[in-house]
């Protein structure tokens, strides 16, 4: 990319939106196109098509999505199929109408098996059954890297995509019921602070292992991509570590300050039993992610605090 050149954030006002949209403004990128979901509803063909062919840009990050925890994807399956595999399809094929240089399609770790084996490769994808709790959100992702995929090979399309584990950082959404692990881990333990409770009771087992990408080394890694990669396939843009569900939900107790007990229900569900990517592919290229979990969390905690927390 230089300087000059138009890019396109779909997904501008998420957590990696917003902190790739201040990354590429701090590196003097000047001609960035941002517009809010209200404006334009990519869900929607027409419009999509309409914003694509009017706006031109030379390079696309397709950021937007419907994301949510687990509570949020049992509730509404079907909406999260939807949203996701109509966006997906909008944009990348207004890119490949109105001749896009290049595209960089993000997508998640959900969209492998279950059982998968760890750490997951490339290759892994579609060679077993998916979690069941995010189903809909992985198949709607799964159509879009495929679509990328397929468009480079049928059209010749510079279409890429990358997928990221659990993303977490300042800007999360901090909604009890849709917000993701960290996010909620956090807001449960801060409230359960400032009430001086007794316990905190948390969904599931806390056997289940996850990994955890910082939002900024996200951006990084991303505006990297963009300009070191041209594969066919999607590749994984990972960490290289993974911890637990238990683990991590003492590490942030203790960075809230939370006297209580943690209690697990384990009548709700765990979701896959680990996900952790094998990204010895970008790391070949030359990226790896800088920030620690503890550091990130740090930073993650004081931002709420500055925005919602009250003690």
């Amino acid at each position: 990319m230089e300087r000059k050149s138009k890019i396109y954030i779909a997904g501008h006002q998420g957590m990696v939106g917003k902190k790739l949209h201040r990354t590429l403004i701090k590196k003097g990128f000047e001609n960035i196109i941002v517009v809010p979901s209200k404006q334009v509803d990519l869900r929607n063909q027409e419009e999509t098509n309409k914003f694509i062919n009017n706006n031109q840009p030379d390079y696309i990050f397709l950021l937007a999505a419907r994301v949510g925890g687990i509570q949020a994807n049992l509730n509404f399956p079907g909406e999260y199929l939807y949203d996701n595999l109509m966006i997906s399809a909008n944009v990348i094929e207004a890119a490949r109408q109105n001749k896009i240089k290049k595209l960089i399609f993000v997508g998640s770790s959900c969209i492998y098996p279950r059982l998968s084996i760890q750490p997951m490769k490339e290759e892994y994808l579609l060679s077993g059954k998916l979690e069941q709790t995010n189903e809909g959100y992985a198949v709607g992702k799964i159509a879009g890297l495929k679509l990328c995929e397929y468009y480079k090979k049928q059209y010749g399309c510079n279409f890429i995509s990358a997928m990221p584990p659990n993303i977490y950082g300042p800007e999360d959404s901090f909604s009890i019921n849709n917000s993701h692990v960290i996010s909620a881990l956090i807001q449960r333990f801060h409230n359960g602070k400032v009430e001086n409770a007794e316990e905190v009771v948390l969904w599931g087992t806390g056997k289940a292992r996850r990994e955890f990408l910082f939002a900024k080394d996200a951006a990084d890694g991303l505006i990297f991509l963009m300009g070191n990669y041209n594969g066919e396939s999607h590749i994984n843009m990972g960490s290289g570590a993974d911890i637990s569900i238990k683990e991590l939900s003492i590490i942030i107790k203790d960075i809230v300050g939370f006297k209580g007990e943690i209690l697990w229900d384990s009548t709700k569900p765990d979701g896959m039993p680990q996900k952790l990517l094998d990204s010895y592919r970008i790391n070949d290229l030359g990226w790896t992610p800088q920030t620690t979990l503890i550091d990130g969390l740090k930073i993650t905690y004081k931002w709420y605090l500055e925005n919602y927390g009250k003690i």
